[in-house]
């Protein structure tokens, strides 16, 4: 059995810049994937501000309910409300989602982060899936990688298949390592050479703690850092990529990842 998995932070549906809506376009390009299950980041439940400036009555729905139509199913944890509306992570999924629970990790009071667990059936196994944004102060990054380690441990059976996605924000890549020891996952770039000049040519400098580093992703116009991961257990990665070019940059700062997985 084999998934297409993207991750994506979709910046809550418009451009990084100009704030303009692209939530239209933006499921025409989430549909192209044809992925299986995509994880989903910064996306807004509830949006009055949006809703009003382009008088429409479709997307008075949350983003999440309108993204998935009527292809995937769909689950959503809010993170952070606010007066006009509210937004967090979400979960898309060809496969039924039979569970789904978001979980506040929040640090401090001017963050809000969540995770969100969903428990997908496929190919009558189920797969834990963590759908994750992370802080931007390395303390608090720490504590939530604790924390995401004790859900998945409460959460998922040791020898469930599980995929956790999403914004880490480790720009400098300290969690790696340590979600290696304590959930025995792989990143799934581990072992694909960096693209570009430098990956080709000097691989030695594109490698940490005899682990490939994970893929830039950010900004989405000319990625250098590297804030998006994809950790899997009980999987064979084939293949894995971050999408460049202008489509992409348009939708988001962030560019999207995806990964072909087999089940073991």
């Amino acid at each position: 059995m084999r998934l297409r998995v993207a991750t994506y932070n979709i910046h809550k549906g418009v451009t990084a810049l100009t704030q303009r809506p692209r939530i239209h376009t933006l499921k025409r390009a989430l549909r192209s994937l044809s992925a299986d299950v995509i994880f989903l980041q910064e996306v807004q439940g509830r949006h009055d501000f949006l809703a009003l400036r382009l008088d429409s009555n479709l997307l008075n729905r949350a983003q999440h309910e309108f993204l998935a139509g009527r292809h995937y199913r769909s689950a959503y944890g809010m993170n952070s409300q606010y007066d006009h509306g509210h937004h967090g992570n979400a979960l898309l999924s060809y496969f039924p989602i039979l569970h789904a629970e978001n979980q506040d990790v929040s640090d401090h009071a001017f963050e809000s982060r969540g995770i969100l667990h969903c428990v997908l059936r496929v190919d009558q196994v189920n797969v834990h899936c963590y759908v994750v944004h992370l802080g931007l102060f390395a303390g608090s990054r720490r504590r939530q990688a604790e924390a995401l380690v004790e859900i998945v441990r409460t959460t998922a059976p040791s020898q469930s298949p599980i995929i956790v996605a999403g914004d880490f924000n480790d720009w400098a890549n300290r969690l790696s390592d340590y979600l290696y020891e304590k959930l025995g996952v792989q990143e799934v770039f581990d072992g694909i050479p960096e693209e570009g000049m430098l990956g080709r040519y000097l691989p030695r400098l594109n490698r940490q703690g005899g682990q490939t580093l994970p893929a830039r992703t950010f900004p989405s116009s000319q990625p250098f850092l590297r804030l998006d991961r994809m950790y899997v257990r009980g999987f064979d990665v084939e293949s894995a990529e971050v999408l460049h070019g202008r489509r992409w940059s348009r939708l988001s700062d962030h560019a999207p990842i995806m990964a072909t997985l087999k089940l073991l």
